[in-house]
Protein backbone atom coordinates (compact mmCIF):
# COMPACT_ATOMS: atom_id res chain seq x y z
CA UNK A 1 0.00 0.00 0.00
CA UNK A 2 1.08 3.50 -0.80
CA UNK A 3 -0.06 6.58 0.86
CA UNK A 4 -0.51 9.86 -1.61
CA UNK A 5 0.56 12.88 0.26
CA UNK A 6 -0.66 15.85 -1.93
CA UNK A 7 1.50 19.33 -0.47
CA UNK A 8 -0.06 22.79 -0.59
CA UNK A 9 1.00 24.89 1.72
CA UNK A 10 -0.29 26.05 4.87
CA UNK A 11 1.28 27.10 8.41
CA UNK A 12 2.34 23.08 8.54
CA UNK A 13 5.07 24.28 5.55
CA UNK A 14 5.70 27.88 7.34
CA UNK A 15 3.63 29.65 5.00
CA UNK A 16 2.17 32.64 6.12
CA UNK A 17 2.08 35.65 4.45
CA UNK A 18 0.20 38.95 3.96
CA UNK A 19 -2.94 38.70 0.83
CA UNK A 20 -0.90 40.91 -1.18
CA UNK A 21 1.71 39.16 -1.56
CA UNK A 22 0.54 35.85 -4.41
CA UNK A 23 3.45 33.67 -3.39
CA UNK A 24 6.51 33.00 -1.14
CA UNK A 25 9.79 34.21 -2.51
CA UNK A 26 11.56 31.09 -2.30
CA UNK A 27 10.27 28.26 -0.03
CA UNK A 28 11.02 24.40 0.23
CA UNK A 29 8.08 21.98 1.01
CA UNK A 30 9.05 21.25 5.02
CA UNK A 31 6.85 17.91 4.37
CA UNK A 32 9.13 15.60 3.30
CA UNK A 33 11.84 16.16 5.88
CA UNK A 34 9.11 16.32 8.70
CA UNK A 35 7.72 12.74 6.90
CA UNK A 36 12.04 11.65 7.24
CA UNK A 37 12.13 12.94 10.52
CA UNK A 38 9.05 10.75 11.73
CA UNK A 39 10.69 7.41 10.68
CA UNK A 40 7.31 6.34 8.76
CA UNK A 41 7.14 2.72 8.01
CA UNK A 42 4.42 2.92 5.29
CA UNK A 43 5.11 3.35 1.76
CA UNK A 44 4.13 7.26 0.65
CA UNK A 45 4.77 9.58 -2.50
CA UNK A 46 4.93 13.30 -1.69
CA UNK A 47 3.58 15.69 -4.81
CA UNK A 48 3.67 19.19 -4.40
CA UNK A 49 0.78 20.89 -5.75
CA UNK A 50 1.30 24.18 -4.67
CA UNK A 51 2.44 26.71 -1.42
CA UNK A 52 0.25 28.82 -0.46
CA UNK A 53 -0.80 30.45 2.77
CA UNK A 54 -4.41 28.84 2.79
CA UNK A 55 -6.25 32.18 2.74
CA UNK A 56 -5.48 32.85 -0.88
CA UNK A 57 -6.19 28.99 -1.66
CA UNK A 58 -9.49 29.69 -4.76
CA UNK A 59 -12.06 27.57 -6.05
CA UNK A 60 -9.74 26.81 -8.84
CA UNK A 61 -7.35 25.40 -6.99
CA UNK A 62 -9.67 23.20 -5.44
CA UNK A 63 -11.07 22.20 -8.28
CA UNK A 64 -7.50 21.02 -9.23
CA UNK A 65 -6.38 19.09 -6.24
CA UNK A 66 -10.12 17.53 -6.29
CA UNK A 67 -8.70 16.28 -10.38
CA UNK A 68 -5.47 15.43 -8.76
CA UNK A 69 -7.40 13.59 -6.50
CA UNK A 70 -9.58 11.47 -8.51
CA UNK A 71 -6.60 10.73 -11.25
CA UNK A 72 -4.33 8.91 -8.70
CA UNK A 73 -3.88 5.56 -8.54
CA UNK A 74 -3.89 5.43 -4.51
CA UNK A 75 -7.29 5.22 -2.85
CA UNK A 76 -5.78 6.65 0.50
CA UNK A 77 -4.79 10.29 0.40
CA UNK A 78 -3.45 13.47 2.52
CA UNK A 79 -3.31 16.74 1.80
CA UNK A 80 -1.53 18.65 4.05
CA UNK A 81 -3.06 22.73 3.61
CA UNK A 82 -3.28 25.70 5.44
CA UNK A 83 -5.94 25.62 8.74
CA UNK A 84 -7.67 29.04 7.72
CA UNK A 85 -9.89 27.28 4.54
CA UNK A 86 -9.45 23.34 5.48
CA UNK A 87 -12.79 22.90 6.08
CA UNK A 88 -13.77 24.50 2.72
CA UNK A 89 -11.39 22.32 0.54
CA UNK A 90 -12.47 19.48 2.78
CA UNK A 91 -16.32 20.44 1.74
CA UNK A 92 -15.64 21.23 -1.81
CA UNK A 93 -13.79 17.92 -2.36
CA UNK A 94 -16.54 15.92 -0.24
CA UNK A 95 -19.39 17.19 -1.97
CA UNK A 96 -17.57 14.84 -5.29
CA UNK A 97 -18.39 12.03 -3.46
CA UNK A 98 -14.80 10.25 -4.25
CA UNK A 99 -14.44 6.52 -3.59
CA UNK A 100 -11.12 7.17 -1.92
CA UNK A 101 -10.16 7.87 1.66
CA UNK A 102 -8.96 11.64 2.16
CA UNK A 103 -7.76 13.49 4.97
CA UNK A 104 -6.43 17.10 5.21
CA UNK A 105 -4.25 18.16 8.28
CA UNK A 106 -2.14 21.37 8.54
CA UNK A 107 -1.03 22.59 12.06
CA UNK A 108 -1.01 25.66 13.94
CA UNK A 109 2.47 26.34 14.53
CA UNK A 110 5.05 25.55 11.54
CA UNK A 111 6.51 22.32 11.38
CA UNK A 112 10.23 23.77 11.45
CA UNK A 113 9.56 25.51 14.80
CA UNK A 114 9.85 24.78 18.29
CA UNK A 115 6.91 23.46 20.00
CA UNK A 116 4.98 22.24 16.44
CA UNK A 117 2.08 19.84 16.37
CA UNK A 118 2.88 19.16 13.08
CA UNK A 119 4.79 16.30 13.96
CA UNK A 120 1.82 14.68 15.58
CA UNK A 121 -0.91 16.00 12.67
CA UNK A 122 0.88 14.25 10.31
CA UNK A 123 1.60 11.14 11.79
CA UNK A 124 -2.36 11.00 13.38
CA UNK A 125 -3.24 11.61 9.98
CA UNK A 126 -0.99 8.79 8.38
CA UNK A 127 -2.87 6.28 10.91
CA UNK A 128 -6.19 7.60 10.29
CA UNK A 129 -6.09 7.48 6.23
CA UNK A 130 -5.15 3.98 6.87
CA UNK A 131 -7.89 2.87 9.23
CA UNK A 132 -10.99 5.48 8.12
CA UNK A 133 -13.38 4.18 5.53
CA UNK A 134 -13.71 5.78 2.02
CA UNK A 135 -14.91 9.69 2.49
CA UNK A 136 -13.20 12.97 3.36
CA UNK A 137 -12.42 13.92 6.53
CA UNK A 138 -10.13 16.43 8.48
CA UNK A 139 -7.59 15.64 11.35
CA UNK A 140 -6.05 17.66 13.78
CA UNK A 141 -4.78 17.78 17.17
CA UNK A 142 -6.15 14.08 17.45
CA UNK A 143 -9.68 14.63 16.40
CA UNK A 144 -11.66 13.62 13.38
CA UNK A 145 -14.23 15.24 11.21
CA UNK A 146 -16.35 14.62 8.72
CA UNK A 147 -15.56 16.70 5.27
CA UNK A 148 -19.29 18.39 6.16
CA UNK A 149 -18.82 18.66 10.24
CA UNK A 150 -15.35 20.57 10.61
CA UNK A 151 -14.91 23.93 11.89
CA UNK A 152 -11.95 26.55 13.07
CA UNK A 153 -12.44 28.20 16.20
CA UNK A 154 -10.81 31.00 15.64
CA UNK A 155 -10.53 32.19 19.13
CA UNK A 156 -8.94 28.59 20.43
CA UNK A 157 -6.88 28.19 17.26
CA UNK A 158 -8.82 24.32 17.66
CA UNK A 159 -10.87 22.40 14.74
CA UNK A 160 -14.63 21.75 16.13
CA UNK A 161 -17.92 20.20 15.10
CA UNK A 162 -19.89 22.72 13.29
CA UNK A 163 -23.50 22.98 15.42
Amino acid sequence: MTIKIFITGGTIDNLDYNSEEKSPKIHKSLIPTLLKQSRISVGYATEILMLKDSRLVTDKDRNMILQKCKKCRENKIIITHGTMTMPLTAKFLGKNNLKKTIVLTGSAIPGNKEKSDALFNLGFALAAVQTLPKGVYVSMNGKIFLWNNAEKNLKTGFFEKER
